[in-house]
């Protein structure tokens, strides 16, 4: 398995430039990546990607979540939410 991280970072104003390579970048080798996502890189993409991120393991994180910690006192991560509070 090979790892890629797609970083743009600038130091003048032409950021439309920058997030434009780093997108078409992304475009042209998401057909041949992996399905899944590495949580340490997730930011607030939203709860599909924390979804998609642990894939088959999210409903056993869920029942986790839901017996260990039901009030979501752990939260300030890419957080799996308890289904009872």
């Amino acid at each position: 398995m090979i790892v890629v991280l797609n970083v743009a970072a600038w130091k003048d104003r032409d950021a439309e430039r920058h997030i434009g390579w780093a997108r078409a970048f992304w475009t042209a080798a998401r057909p041949f990546a992996l399905d899944g996502i590495y949580v340490n890189y997730l930011e607030n993409e939203g709860e599909e990607h924390v979804r998609a991120t642990y894939g088959a393991n999210y409903d056993r994180l869920v029942a986790l979540k839901n017996q260990y910690d039901p009030t979501n006192l752990f939260r300030l991560n890419q957080n799996i939410k308890p289904t009872t509070k």
